[in-house]
């Protein structure tokens, strides 16, 4: 994990220290880089230094030497080579604009948020651009849960850049046996597949929390992806890269995995729990809840229709029941499968 020229001698930060952002730093750090994992809540931190894990989000995946875990911005980002940005969506501004005085300049910046900035819409790679501008910029995204790649278990994603050589860079220096990379250029499209999958999972999550069988939960997840394409093309995406790793792949995970942080919050509402008591019983943020008015408004921008979309919005925050958004879906005028693939 070298990078040519020696660059991945300086260290590398990880802006959060949640599940992801952990997880992140244990593949690194077991493969012998420096890391610096920044986390906000101090007490957190001292715990995760006292016992050398992650209590909270990781309990039981060690982290290993090569991981120094700090609640100091400055300590954490001095001298780094490359800044990866894993918050929750909602935060990440405020972070980023706490944090962005001591960020090196000549630092690459990669953001593994799988979520949009709610006040203006914005995907995290705008949001790194503006807020830290003139530094490089990458997404990083695709089927992954936090525990298999701190255990190791094989893994493959997608590093995305606008800069096909960043991209390639990067794919060098975050790399491990089980931890594979693919390059794409399509920021947009790996953006959007992130983000909106979520809501996609809560939408199968409610299905099963109904009962409603392994046809229908199909039937969600394309319908799903119909709808994550035609807004991810209206903003710039190409339709190749919904069908990749970032798109399908991370798509048929979260939808379908116990694991899964928003398809285990559709169940709950589906069976009758307020979200309000579901999200309280977790430290565990579900990006989808956060992401459905955001990926709404950008439609609404966009002229494009999301109906599963609306749905789940109307279930979480219009006290819709998850019957009743079913027979609005079940309801819908029938149309040509392909218009969506036109669209």
């Amino acid at each position: 994990m070298t990078e040519a020229g020696g660059a991945m001698a300086r260290p590398v930060a990880i802006v959060g220290a949640g599940s992801w952002g952990t997880a992140l730093a244990i593949h690194l750090g077991r493969a012998g880089t420096d890391i610096r994992l920044w986390g906000r809540d101090r007490a957190l931190i001292e715990e995760i230094r006292a016992k050398e894990e992650n209590g909270r989000y990781l309990p039981g995946c060690p982290l290993p030497p090569m991981v120094r875990a700090t609640a100091d911005g400055a300590a954490a980002l001095d001298g780094a080579g490359i800044v990866i940005v894993a918050v929750p969506s909602h935060f990440t501004e405020a972070v980023l604009e706490r944090l962005a005085p001591q960020v090196p300049p000549g630092a690459t910046l990669v953001s593994a948020v799988k979520g949009l900035e709610p006040r203006r819409r914005r995907r995290i790679s705008e949001l790194l651009g503006e807020v830290l501008s003139g530094r490089p910029v990458a997404v990083l995204s695709g089927p992954s849960f936090a525990r298999e790649v701190a255990t190791g278990l094989p893994t493959a994603l997608v590093i995305a850049s606008a800069d096909e050589e960043v991209a390639r860079r990067l794919q060098r220096a975050l790399a491990g046996p089980a931890f594979r990379l693919y390059t794409n250029r399509d920021v947009v499209g790996v953006e959007i597949a992130a983000a909106l999958k979520n809501i996609v999972a809560i939408a199968t999550g409610l299905g099963d929390g109904l009962g409603l069988g392994e046809n229908a939960r199909a039937a969600l997840i394309t319908r799903g992806l119909a709808e994550i394409v035609r807004l991810g093309v209206a903003l710039g995406a190409q339709r190749t890269t919904f069908a990749g790793l970032a798109g399908l792949g991370d798509l048929v995970l979260t939808c379908t995995s116990t694991q899964s942080r928003n398809h285990s919050l559709g169940v709950q509402v589906g069976r009758g729990r307020r979200l309000a008591d579901v999200e309280g019983t977790t430290p565990m943020i579900a990006e989808g809840v956060r992401t459905v008015a955001s990926a709404l408004a950008l439609a609404s921008r966009a002229g494009v229709e999301m109906p599963i979309c609306e749905e789940v919005a109307a279930v979480l925050f219009g006290g819709k029941t998850v019957t009743a958004a079913l027979e609005s879906l079940l309801a819908r005028e029938p149309r040509p499968e392909e218009e969506a693939r036109r669209a």
